[in-house]
């Protein structure tokens, strides 16, 4: 009895490195992601009166709102476009990236009960949040090409590279949001303050006005700022305006990697304690 038990050991040690994240077992729990991308896509808009339309009224809305203020009153340049497609086509990108922030910094927090009863990658929280987003996403661009069809408008080749620019906002939104999760659970009020910054982030980056807008001399510095390369280079994609991307969207990209990687690890590191502080 003692030689078998003396045959089977575990072994627990501290993982480093890349082996921390465990990413393999993303791929091993698969079918439990996409079962919680299916709970989040019918228990999102489940107890509303108007279900899944709210997947497209949202910027809709938001659309109508900045066209009437920013377009209308503040006659703020598009660049020969439509200012309503002009915007709507900046929104699409800027809420995924927004459903990103809030996918990593409430992940814990909103699912602390199933953390604490079984084990499963957490990672497969904040991911499946976003690929519903992206389904969302999907959904609400089906409007925007209505409205190109509608205003005679011919998306550029530049269409091939709409999956990468909606990469880089999943990242840098990750990224951010990842980082504030652990800290959302011993400090609510952050959320508020995340909340802030996204704002102040909105209308830092060229969603509801042109980037021609910015001095010249700023202009270098200005488009660092990923979600500025990822705006940009949706409307340039779609509407033919600004200039393509250059080396300032792959600089920014990877300026963006250490904090989207650091997210990570700092996700992970939270997640350990998370039944403890909750």
């Amino acid at each position: 009895m003692a030689q078998a038990e003396s045959e089977y050991r575990i072994v627990i040690q501290p993982t480093r490195g890349w082996s921390a994240l465990r990413l393999r077992e993303l791929w091993e729990y698969r079918d439990l992601l996409f079962f919680m991308v299916y709970r989040d896509l019918k228990g999102r808009y489940q107890q509303m009166a108007l279900g899944p339309l709210w997947i497209v009224l949202q910027p809709l809305m938001s659309m109508f709102l900045y066209t009437v203020i920013f377009g209308v009153i503040a006659k703020l340049p598009s660049e020969n476009q439509p200012y309503a497609v002009f915007t709507y086509a900046a929104l699409l990108p800027w809420d995924f990236f927004t459903d990103a922030v809030g996918a990593g910094s409430n992940t814990l927090l909103d699912s602390k009960a199933l953390i604490s009863k079984v084990y499963f990658p957490r990672l497969i929280l904040p991911l499946s949040r976003v690929i519903s987003s992206l389904v969302d996403l999907a959904i609400s661009f089906v409007i925007l090409i209505g409205m190109l069809i509608y205003y005679g408008i011919h998306p550029t080749w530049g269409v091939v590279l709409v999956p990468v620019f909606l990469l880089i906002a999943a990242m840098t939104g990750l990224g951010v949001g990842l980082w504030f999760a652990g800290p959302l659970v011993r400090y609510r009020d952050l959320g508020q303050v995340l909340g802030y910054v996204v704002r102040f982030w909105m209308y830092a980056a060229p969603v509801v006005y042109s980037i021609t807008i910015i001095p010249q001399k700023w202009l270098t510095l200005y488009r660092l700022d990923p979600m500025a390369g990822v705006v940009e280079g949706f409307r340039w994609a779609l509407l033919g305006t600004s200039q393509p991307p250059d080396w300032t969207l792959i600089v920014s990209a990877l300026l963006m990697l250490p904090v989207f990687l650091g997210g990570l690890y700092a996700f992970k590191r939270s997640e350990r304690n998370i039944v403890d502080i909750a």
